[in-house]
Parts: structure tokens; C-alpha cells; sequence
């Protein structure tokens, strides 16, 4: 395996083939929830051991297509890839990302390149099944713990957001549209949570209909969007986002549809906000943490460093809010800043990007009940009084400036890092 053995002397020969291999590589990072950054990134890093300049590379990037543009001279060469199936896996992200790295590295010939990425196209997933519905329904109790709820009803919301996490994965199999199979697993999960409440035992009852269907919370496909625009990846940003508020309404308009069968009302007015319980605190964040990871399937190496990271995230951000009193919205952006900043120097070692250990660390951060709130204002507009609707505008300005504080927090570390990555992508050296 000799170095630039890709063709790097003539970087137009075989020119089809590199500009599919590097379309692949990004429809890969994009189909599996990496950020637009991310994908310029590493496709550069690969065209660069293809031979490719940097200067005659231009890819853009939207959310559902790929264009990738490679000049030569008065030549302009030009091919485009769908993305249609998106998700998230942070193994392939990480594997995709090292194999950038590597065909640098080693000098993967376009062979050899191509092989790595059938192989990583097939890795297996890391977790069964059941294992990921298990994590989904302890993902939401975890949520529910740190919003006040008692162990009963942290049972309770497991077992609904477990249920409704596994009907998903059915309407998935069966084809129905992804926005119907999400209203459809918020409706089973929000009335099996309001069920429970039938049951004696928990002094919380209706707290379980708060948490059992944030599994379905798009909070990484919330942090890429903004994370998007920030780094003027407008276009990418903006479909993100508004696929973001699709499936929040989808979520909403389930939860709603199974209070009117249940004739409950408004339940998103109970108090959610920090205590000072940092070891209950600290273990619900764990679990809120690794069930997310586990969704996301992140590599198993990895989950326990995303459970330390949602319970520093979680203990620092209630530190601040308690005892410093500097409000929620730093709170969790010095939080997100300080996990960003020690994911940074761990990735390194664990040869693995930033943001795969940072996003589930700071995901328990996620205002998912003040954006409830919003939805649930915004629908239930006419009934509002001014004080009412002064207080659905504050819940979405604060859930808001909490997303973009936790987003900026994660980002700017990786931004610099980025720096120095672009330039390496981009030959100096290399």
C-alpha cells in the first residue's frame, strides 16, 4: 500500500469513479446524521489523497442531495447523489471518518478505498433490537427523573416510551410515512403513559406523559441545523430545521389526539426545572445519556465516556443555574462548552470525531418540554389570554436561545479544531 497510490499523479484519471466514490462517502456521513462540516471534511480529506486540489473542489450540500464539481481547466466535471434514507449512526459516522483519515494516511489506491467502504457500509449494528427499545423507554425515564418525577413513574415512562419506540420501528418496517409513524408512536406512548396513571404507587403520576415520547425529540438532527447555519451551510441548515419542526408537530399532534381520547388537559404546566439533587440528578443524566447513545448507535467503546458526559453536563449546568444564578440558558451553554472542550482532547485518543461523544453528553440538556409548551400554545391559540401567550413566546424564546446555547457551546471547540483540519484536507500537511 504505497503513498498517493489513488491516481494523485494525473487527478483527473479515472475521474468518473473518484467523484462516486467521494459522493459516497459524503451521502454515507449525511444518510448517518453527520453535520455539513463534517462532510466537506472528510470528502476533502479523501479528494486530496485522490490527487484532487482543493482549489478545483467545490461540493454542495443540501439536505436531501449532494453536488460534487471538480474543474480541469476549460474541463468541469460534475455529478450529483440522493440522500434519502436518514438517520442516525454514529458508528458508520466515526468509521467513515477514520477511513478518511487513513486513505490519507496510507495512500489507499480507489480499490482499496472503495472495499473499506463496502466494508463499513456493512458493519452490523452494535446493539439488538431490544436493546434499543430498551435504551429508548430508559432514555425517556431518565428525562422524566430529572424533570422531578419519583422511580414509579421513572418505570412507568419507561415502559411507554419503550412501547412507543418499538411501534415506530414497526411503521418503519412497514413503509408508512415517517411522520405518520411518529404521530402514530406518540399517540401509543402518551396514552399508555396516561394509563398508568391509573396505577397506584407513583406520588408523580403525570409526569410520565411529559417523557415518554422525547425519544422521538430530533436532538441531533436540531443541533446539526443550527450547527449548519452557523457554518453557512444555509441551505442544509434550513431543510434540517424544518424537517426538525415537522417531526416535533407530527410528535405533538400524536400526544394531542391521545389527551382528547383520554380527556386530559394541558399537562405541560407542571414545573420541570433543576433541583439540587446532583447524585439523582447526575444518574438520571447517565441513563438519559447512554439511552440516546445507544439510538444512536454509537460504538460500544464509547457509550460509558456518553454517560460520564451526561452527568458532567447535567452537574454543571445546575451548578451555574442553583448556585451561581446565571440562568439556564449559560448554564447550559458553559456546560455544552466544557463538554465540547474535554470530548475535544478525549476524541483524540479515541480516534473518533468531537461531536460523536459530545452530542449524546449534552443531549439531557435539551429544553424538550419548553418546545412542548410552544407547540401546544401555538395549537390552542384562540383559548389564550395575554398573560398565557406572553408565557408560550417566553417557553420559545428560552427553548430556542437553551438549543443555540447548547449547539454554539458543542461547536466552537470543534470550529478550531476544524481550522486546522480543513487545512491539512486541503494539502499543507500533508
Amino acid at each position: 500500500m504505497g503513498k498517493n497510490n489513488s491516481g494523485a499523479e494525473d487527478p483527473y484519471l479515472h475521474i468518473g469513479r473518484k467523484l462516486n466514490l467521494l459522493l459516497r462517502t459524503g451521502q454515507m456521513l449525511m444518510e448517518s446524521g453527520a453535520d455539513a462540516a463534517r462532510i466537506v471534511r472528510d470528502t476533502r480529506l479523501v479528494a486530496a489523497n485522490m490527487g484532487i486540489p482543493a482549489e478545483k473542489f467545490t461540493l454542495h450540500i443540501s439536505y436531501t442531495t449532494l453536488m460534487l464539481n471538480v474543474t480541469n481547466g476549460n474541463m468541469s466535471y460534475t455529478n450529483f447523489k440522493k440522500c434519502l434514507n436518514h438517520g442516525v449512526d454514529m458508528t458508520i459516522i466515526s468509521a467513515v471518518s477514520k477511513l478518511a483519515w487513513r486513505s490519507v494516511k496510507e495512500g489507499y489506491s480507489l480499490d482499496e478505498y472503495e472495499r473499506e467502504l463496502d466494508r463499513i457500509i456493512n458493519i452490523p449494528k452494535q446493539y439488538p433490537t431490544l436493546i434499543s427499545v430498551l435504551a429508548a423507554g430508559l432514555a425517556c425515564g431518565g428525562f422524566c427523573k430529572l424533570f422531578g418525577c419519583d422511580w414509579v413513574a421513572f418505570f412507568y415512562t419507561a415502559l411507554s416510551a419503550s412501547a412507543g419506540f418499538w411501534l415506530r420501528r414497526i411503521c418503519n418496517k412497514l413503509g408508512i410515512n415517517n411522520y405518520a409513524g411518529i404521530a402514530i408512536a406518540a399517540f401509543f406512548a402518551t396514552f399508555l403513559a396516561y394509563l398508568t396513571h391509573f396505577l397506584s404507587g407513583s406520588a408523580t403520576p403525570w409526569y410520565p406523559l411529559i417523557a415518554c415520547t422525547l425519544f422521538i425529540i430530533p436532538g441531533m438532527p436540531l443541533i446539526n441545523a443550527i450547527n449548519d447555519m452557523l457554518n453557512n451551510h444555509i441551505v442544509a441548515g434550513m431543510t434540517r430545521l424544518i424537517n426538525t419542526i415537522l417531526i416535533v408537530g407530527s410528535m405533538t399532534f400524536g400526544i394531542i389526539i391521545a389527551m382528547h381520547v383520554g380527556q386530559v388537559s394541558d399537562f405541560t404546566s407542571l414545573s420541570v426545572g433543576p433541583d439540587s439533587k446532583y447524585f439523582v440528578e447526575g444518574i438520571a443524566a447517565a441513563i438519559a445519556a447512554s439511552g440516546f447513545a445507544i439510538i444512536f448507535n454509537i460504538p460500544k467503546r464509547l457509550l460509558f465516556l456518553s454517560a460520564l458526559g451526561g452527568m458532567f453536563s447535567i452537574c454543571v449546568r445546575n451548578f451555574i443555574v442553583l448556585y451561581l444564578g446565571w440562568g439556564i440558558i449559560i448554564g447550559a451553554f458553559a456546560a455544552a462548552t466544557l463538554v465540547s472542550l474535554i470530548s475535544l482532547k478525549i476524541a483524540h485518543s479515541m480516534r473518533t470525531p468531537v461531536l460523536v461523544l459530545a452530542i449524546p453528553s449534552v443531549i439531557p440538556m435539551i429544553p424538550g418540554v419548553l418546545l412542548y409548551r410552544l407547540l401546544f400554545g401555538i395549537i390552542n391559540i384562540k383559548a389564550l389570554d395575554a398573560n398565557a401567550f406572553m408565557a408560550v413566546v417566553q417557553s420559545g424564546v428560552t427553548a430556542v436561545l437553551i438549543i443555540i446555547g447548547i449547539t454554539v457551546g458543542v461547536t466552537i471547540p470543534n470550529i478550531f479544531a476544524g481550522r486546522y483540519l480543513d487545512k491539512l484536507s486541503q494539502g499543507k500537511y500533508i
